[in-house]
């Protein structure tokens, strides 16, 4: 079973089912495997803060949801943060890969790798970098189950070490 089976997995277990998302090369595994699954309502969106939206929407109709998208992402999400899912309890799931480290070519990524997780922290929220299959189904199960007993969000942030990166920062390591 590979990391993205075993994600996905563990979102199915505790009953989410929304998936919203804005494409990423590093979450194409994830995102395929929610498209080729029935169970899971995908819905893509044209920016992270409209996925929060979605998510925080679905949650209040009770419907459980995840949002998926990639470090850069996350730098349009501090408002929807900040004034909506934390002040209103919305337990957003969010699964965000980790672009800006490890051989990024982007400085735009790397820019906003360095201020998510004390954006994060800033506003309360728990957050996990994954880094191995070794340990990540105990830290996202528990982690999903709190965030809804508490009505919290959480975020995964998807290390490089589980992932192995971004097809295109390999390609232009070879260079």
């Amino acid at each position: 079973m590979t990391w993205s089976d075993t994600l996905l997995g563990l979102l199915k277990d505790n009953d989410v089912r929304l998936i919203t998302y804005v494409p990423d090369n590093v979450l194409t595994p994830l995102l395929t495997g929610v498209n080729a699954d029935n169970y899971f309502l995908s819905v893509g969106a044209t920016r992270e803060d409209e996925a929060i939206g979605t998510v925080t929407g679905a949650y209040m109709a009770g419907l459980r949801g995840a949002v998926m998208m990639q470090t850069s992402g996350f730098a349009l999400i501090a408002n929807a943060l900040a004034s909506l899912t934390v002040p209103y309890q919305i337990p957003a799931i969010m699964v965000i890969s980790e672009r800006g480290t490890m051989g990024e070519f982007n400085i735009g990524q790397s820019l906003v790798a360095r201020t998510m997780r004390p954006t994060l922290d800033a506003l309360g929220i728990t957050h996990h970098t994954l880094t191995d299959e070794i340990t990540m189904p105990f830290i996202v199960d528990s982690s999903i189950k709190q965030a809804f007993s508490t009505q919290a969000p959480v975020a995964f942030i998807l290390s490089p070490l589980l992932t192995g990166g971004n097809p295109a920062a390999r390609a232009k390591l070879k260079l």
